[in-house]
């Protein structure tokens, strides 16, 4: 089955043939954010300097398309010098380079698979008791002053049999899915539903769109999330430490935000995005980028740092392929997706994770429900 990755150009669907490829893991050592972009510069896609806008591909004549584009969340705390947290339950890579070269004639269909999906019952990373300790964990640390917010991720697993690739691409067809799509590798995939920009960057302008604040897609639930102080300062506090996270890498005083607080319909969910806006720094480089935005701080809290250390020792397990990046590389033009409602297979089992940002104000058996209601339409993508 062939499946486009996430963000890949919509009219080059079917017609990418992978040239290159290469997989880090953290036991590999040196610096992923370097070597992703030296990978991409020794096969051409040369993305050192962001702020000047690259010539547009003409598809039909060129061989070289792009490069789909993966980085965990730990490799992402790693680039920043953050704690990584516990070791993954999935069993693939944390950050993978896929570069892609363009064809006017579509490769052959391969042959139909002779098995197909089954999947087991899901298996529980923590109980909903322990779910709400931890929240009531970073509360205590909220109140000692450690930390402003922290997001707590959950995860299950499940076997499973067969071909999980349609699946997975089930998934990525999910209503409200900006970056929906399927990257694979050697007995490992990734599936991706996310309505979350992570950056995007076309022509100099750096975009993210941080999404905090979640409820039922109904009229009382769009009027409730509007109404809700919680969310909002939950919001606001993400937006500004993305604010920050952009004036890095940012041309000075070229930082706005637009559309703050909007609600957008993902599944039958509402949520709140905000839209920021930067002009590239002079010389900014693939690498000082993934340095400056990973991990997302939607799904790290703040300050960063102090949040990674405090997720670290709260969730029992990794995030494996959830909370970190994919996406779509190519000069002239960056988009990469945060890898909330996500899943991924390893060589017998499908993981889903999902969680949400806690405050002072959060309520804990709300914030378990909170989980449960994002996780929900994934799973049952996978049936």
């Amino acid at each position: 089955m062939v499946v486009a990755p996430p963000a890949a150009p919509t009219a080059c669907h079917g017609r990418l043939i992978e040239r290159a490829r290469w997989q880090w893991r953290p036991t590999d050592g040196g610096d992923p954010a370097t070597a992703i972009q030296d990978f991409l510069t020794a096969h051409d896609l040369h993305l050192h300097d962001l702020a000047r806008p690259a010539p547009r591909h003409d598809h039909h004549h060129e061989q070289l398309c792009g490069a789909a584009l993966y980085v965990s969340a730990t490799a992402g705390a790693l680039m920043v010098g953050g704690d990584p947290g516990p070791p993954s339950p999935a069993d693939l890579p944390d950050v993978a380079v896929v570069i892609y070269g363009h064809t006017d004639t579509p490769p052959p269909t391969p042959p139909p698979t002779t098995s197909g999906w089954s999947r087991g019952p899901w298996t529980e990373s923590w109980s909903p008791q322990q779910h709400a300790a931890a929240v009531e964990a970073v509360r205590h640390a909220i109140s000692r002053g450690q930390v402003y917010q922290v997001n707590l991720v959950g995860h299950a697993a499940a076997p499973y049999t067969g071909d999980p690739l349609p699946a997975l691409a089930r998934l990525g067809r999910l209503p409200g899915a900006r970056y929906g799509g399927v990257l694979s590798g050697p007995d490992w995939a990734i599936g991706c539903a996310s309505p979350e920009t992570l950056i995007e960057v076309r022509d100099g302008t750096l975009t993210t769109r941080p999404i905090k604040g979640t409820r039922p897609a109904t009229a009382a639930g769009r009027a409730d999330l509007l109404a809700s102080s919680k969310e909002r300062a939950e919001h606001i506090m993400i937006v500004d430490l993305e604010r920050n996270d952009l004036a890095r890498i940012a041309a000075t005083g070229s930082v706005g935000v637009d559309d703050l607080f909007a609600v957008r319909r993902w599944c039958d969910l509402w949520q709140a995005e905000s839209t920021i806006r930067a002009q590239a720094a002079d010389g900014l480089g693939l690498a000082d980028l993934l340095r400056a935005v990973c991990p997302g701080g939607s799904v790290t809290g703040a300050p960063k740092l102090a949040a990674l250390h405090h997720i670290a020792a709260l969730e029992p397990v990794g995030r494996g392929a959830s909370m970190g990046g994919l996406g779509w590389v190519a000069p002239g033009h960056i988009d990469l997706g945060l890898t909330i409602r996500t899943a991924a297979v390893d060589h017998h089992t499908v993981h889903v994770w999902a969680g949400g940002g806690i405050t002072w104000d959060s309520d804990p058996d709300a914030e378990v429900a909170e989980a449960a209601a994002k996780t929900r339409p994934v799973r049952a993508a996978l049936q």
